[in-house]
């Protein structure tokens, strides 16, 4: 099978059932959002975490072909091969986040983005992670994609912060605290 289909040549894309749309529509838009941000996680998975980072990566990057299939999916659209993301998904996020933050010292101030590699990075994926779920907020205000998503994306970004403040921890790097209007 060849990469390359040339279908869509002209500016369009296929979704699962096969309506095609514009490659800049934003369902499109959004999913391509998310390819990315799993793009930013196997980027983080390549500078080798800790154990703990890359075991919880692994299962986020595979969730993330289920946000990417779900969204590629228009909800009218009955396909028992297609997965979903459900509320379950972010309530796993949710005890992962807790039991981190039992290895953290609580936050009393802002910090800035930063520290190790691997804390930056993770930063820089939390930001991509909201933007994914800003997409996803726009779409939903013109198509049924469901509660679930956005749920999942925003639980994700608090899990990708807390992650970052892990990686910094682990790696024994404090965490520069954000001054205000103080220089």
């Amino acid at each position: 099978m060849k990469i390359y289909t040339k279908t869509g040549d002209r500016g369009e894309t296929g979704l699962f059932g096969g309506e095609r749309v514009p490659k800049d529509a934003l369902r499109i838009e959004a999913y391509g959002t998310v390819d990315e941000l799993n793009s930013v996680l196997g980027i983080v998975r390549s500078l080798k975490p800790h154990r703990t980072i890359e075991k919880i990566l692994a299962k986020v990057q595979n969730d993330l072909f289920v946000v990417g299939a779900d969204l590629a999916t228009p909800k009218g659209k009955k396909n028992s091969v297609i997965p979903r993301i459900k509320n379950s998904h972010a309530s796993s996020l949710e005890k992962i986040i807790d039991a981190l933050e039992e290895n953290l010292h609580p936050l009393k101030t802002f910090i800035l983005p930063g520290g190790s590699v691997i804390a930056s990075h993770l930063h820089f994926a939390r930001t991509v992670c909201r933007r994914a779920e800003r997409q996803a907020v726009r779409l939903s205000r013109n198509e049924d994609i469901g509660d679930a998503i956005i749920i999942y994306l925003n639980r994700l970004s608090d899990l990708l912060f807390v992650l970052a403040r892990f990686a910094n921890h682990c790696e024994d790097h404090a965490e520069t605290k954000w001054v205000s209007g103080k220089r």
